[in-house]
């Protein structure tokens, strides 16, 4: 049984500032640290999934520039994707139709959640987002990328907000809660003695209750609806065409597909971060 788990580091354990998850750089001075939490919270739903049966893990690195992982200290066995491009799934790149199951691990409330740890979504740039008039964040697009596949989401780890989220979008999924938000740099943290072993637990039963999950599949055709900071970031991303702008900040499109959308989408985020 192959299960496939998309990391991110904003939801894990003991994370609240971009100083410590931003990227490799001198600027977010603790990130060793950060990348040490993400790596044990992975650990965990490893753990947790192996004890449920599963026979083959697939993890997707999917915080920024995707090099965050530490191979050397994942459980054995498994197999890392690492290092950023272009794709077509995003942050759930590697997914197929042969995986059982998926987590997602560390992952955040989406723009706009009150007192979410660092919310946002996809790039600071993107002040709301909508898929068919549904609020979406990065939890969202990930379970409609593996709903197109024909998995379904079965755990998610992140602050108390990311959960609530993610109990939103698929009632009953299983979750673990990291950390209780206070800001969106602050929280009351969970020490990791605590959400290893509640990570793990949860990740076994999600695993173990595969046979009841079904996968979400975005309705079609697809109404993407983007909201940015500031109108020059509109004027670059409304560029693309078959967006059509709303007003100073807002713009829509219509999509045959969830495929289509989904790369529409980011491909419109990444025009927004053009300008100077």
């Amino acid at each position: 049984m192959k299960i496939y788990i998309s990391a991110d580091i904003e939801g894990a354990t003991g994370v609240v500032s971009w100083k410590q998850c931003g990227s490799p750089s001198g600027e977010h001075y603790d990130w060793q640290f950060a990348r040490r939490m993400m790596t044990g919270d992975v650990n965990a739903a490893i753990r947790g999934a192996r004890a449920a049966g599963a026979t083959e893990v697939v993890i997707k690195d999917s915080h920024n520039v995707s090099r965050n992982l530490l191979i050397d200290e994942l459980e054995p066995g498994v197999e890392l994707i690492s290092g950023s491009r272009a794709s077509n799934d995003g942050m759930m790149e590697g997914i197929d139709s042969s995986f059982a199951g998926c987590f997602l691990v560390g992952y955040h409330g989406m723009a706009g959640t009150t007192e979410g740890v660092m919310e946002h979504t996809i790039s600071g740039r993107v002040h709301r987002a909508w898929v068919n008039g549904i609020p979406a964040g990065e939890m969202i697009y990930s379970l409609y990328a593996a709903g197109r596949h024909g998995v379904p989401l079965v755990f998610v780890s992140s602050d108390d907000k990311g959960v609530a989220e993610a109990q939103g979008l698929v009632p009953g999924i299983e979750t673990t809660t990291t950390k209780f938000g206070m800001g969106r740099y602050m929280a009351k943290l969970r020490h990791p003695s605590v959400v290893w072993p509640e990570i793990e637990e949860a990740a076994r039963k999600a695993v173990a209750g595969l046979e009841f999950a079904t996968p979400v599949v975005c309705e079609e055709p697809v109404v993407a609806k983007l909201e940015f900071n500031r109108s020059e970031e509109t004027d670059e991303a409304s560029q693309i065409g078959g967006w059509n702008r709303l007003d100073a900040y807002a713009m829509e499109c219509e999509f045959a597909t969830w495929y289509e959308a989904h790369i529409g989408i980011r491909r419109a985020i990444g025009f927004a971060g053009l300008v100077g």
